[in-house]
């Protein structure tokens, strides 16, 4: 963030910020902004998320109520396998596109970031491979148990939403597409051995990103809440308001091609002898 806002190459498309100097920083780009605002939105957005999870890991160990203790139960069963394997996917992803901000700069070792890429790559394998824990996560905890720990986490994420929250419809709508894609899933998975192991990855994408829709939600709620209330830190609540915006405009549609590929079947990948490889 602060090499984007220092370092100058070019202008702006919209005309010279500073017309003293030879180019503008990079922050006038809009590549630049894009690449900046999903590292914040994936990076705030995960930190929710496993704030959530962690809550309910306190919530199974130590309330008193059996009830509650089931249920948060059932949300770290089903929760723990996107948590690490979606988080450290972001995590890379991030960390490749703060790479890309830096540019060349990104490649070498004097701005450290090439270090940081090496580094988090680890985490996509350290607990067994993101793909075991997608399969986890369909094949286990949503096909044993017959969608029942899925239920309860719509269920939280329904029971959360007021009709005059700024993203109940997009949130709602793709919480009832989360749940067809299941149920399609589970059905195929019915005739197709293969397709549990072949849709669980794209299935585990889908689901995180309507996790984070759920907490970019909340996280817009608050703000606007805080904003009505005359609170502190004005310019870091509308900033999270903003984020949430960009996030279900941009980061979230990416639910649909990942539902899309999912539910494209297992011919193609089974078709070709290993040979033709």
């Amino acid at each position: 963030l602060e090499y984007a806002q220092d370092r100058t190459q070019g202008r702006s498309a919209s005309g010279s910020v500073q017309k003293d100097k030879a180019a503008d920083p990079l922050m006038v780009h809009g590549d630049i902004r894009r690449m900046l605002l999903n590292m914040k939105a994936l990076n705030e957005g995960g930190r929710a998320f496993s704030t959530y999870v962690a809550k309910q890991l306190d919530t199974a160990k130590f309330s008193q109520d059996e009830h509650e203790k089931e249920k948060a139960s059932a949300l770290v069963a089903l929760l723990t396998p996107v948590v690490k394997a979606f988080l450290t996917d972001a995590g890379l992803e991030s960390c490749v596109a703060g790479q890309q901000v830096f540019g060349g700069h990104g490649f070498i070792r004097e701005w450290g970031q090439e270090q940081l890429v090496r580094d988090v790559r680890i985490t996509q394998i350290y607990e067994g491979t993101n793909g075991i824990q997608a399969l986890d996560l369909l094949g286990r905890k949503i096909a044993l148990s017959g969608g029942a720990y899925l239920e309860t986490f719509l269920s939280e994420v329904r029971a959360s939403v007021d009709s005059n929250d700024e993203f109940a419809e997009e949130l709602l709508t793709a919480v009832d597409k989360l749940e067809e894609l299941t149920r399609n899933l589970l059905s195929q998975s019915k005739n197709d051995p293969n397709v549990i192991n072949t849709a669980c990855v794209d299935y585990l994408n889908a689901f995180a990103y309507v996790a984070y829709g759920w907490m970019w939600s909340l996280m817009s709620k608050t703000a606007a809440n805080k904003l009505a209330e005359g609170g502190d830190d004005q310019s870091w609540l509308e900033a999270k308001q903003v984020t949430a915006r960009y996030y279900f405009k941009r980061l979230m549609p990416r639910f649909e091609s990942s539902a899309a590929a999912a539910l494209s079947g297992t011919e193609e990948l089974f078709t070709l002898s290993p040979d033709q490889f």
